[in-house]
């Protein structure tokens, strides 16, 4: 009995009773930039879109991402050169350069990249691979799919009618959305 005075003392609600929700990305701070919260966002197996903050610790000097290339099974194709200002972020989920496909690009899966820089840097990080939902789910969306209705009125695919709406002939004669009296 003596016990229960020195521990009901502890209390709760101190930061060590707290959920701890690690992130998901993987980080490299080995170089003049940093690669931060690197992730591929995958929508479909086979494709996803590397997401990532790069980070240019240089004070004085602009660095450019020149080449991304991953294991064999995954191709990365870099859009272009990715300028780093000195001192300065680039947020590749703003600025979407980089997408990877290939047999090994299914969520769950990590993929060694290796990041070359202007500089001479190379830099190695091992990358998961995660599903397009929830903080993600707007990862590689073009912007019709993200936002409103394209200006042409036309409906995205995640917009299109359902059945019961449609008008198209093949539909409203199918058994399934005839009504019987």
């Amino acid at each position: 009995m003596l016990l229960a005075p020195l521990t009901a003392s502890c209390g709760f609600g101190y930061q060590t009773d707290k959920v701890y929700q690690p992130g998901v990305g993987t980080d490299d701070r080995s170089s003049t930039v940093d690669v931060l919260a690197s992730v591929i966002v995958s929508g479909s197996k086979g494709s996803g879109t590397y997401i990532s903050s790069l980070v240019n610790k240089s004070q004085t000097k602009t660095i450019t991402l020149t080449d991304v290339k991953g294991p064999s099974g995954a191709d990365v194709k870099l859009a272009g050169p990715v300028k780093i200002p000195a001192d300065g972020l680039v947020n590749l989920a703003n600025e979407p350069a980089i997408s990877v496909t290939g047999s090994k690009v299914e969520s769950g899966a990590n993929l060694r990249l290796t990041f070359t820089f202007d500089d001479g840097v190379t830099t190695k990080i091992s990358v998961p691979v995660v599903d397009q939902t929830g903080e993600y789910a707007t990862v590689g969306a073009s912007p019709t799919e993200s936002s409103s209705p394209s200006p042409s009125g036309a409906a995205s695919p995640s917009e299109s009618a359902s059945p019961s709406e449609s008008s198209s002939p093949s539909e409203s004669a199918s058994p399934s959305s005839t009504s019987t009296p």
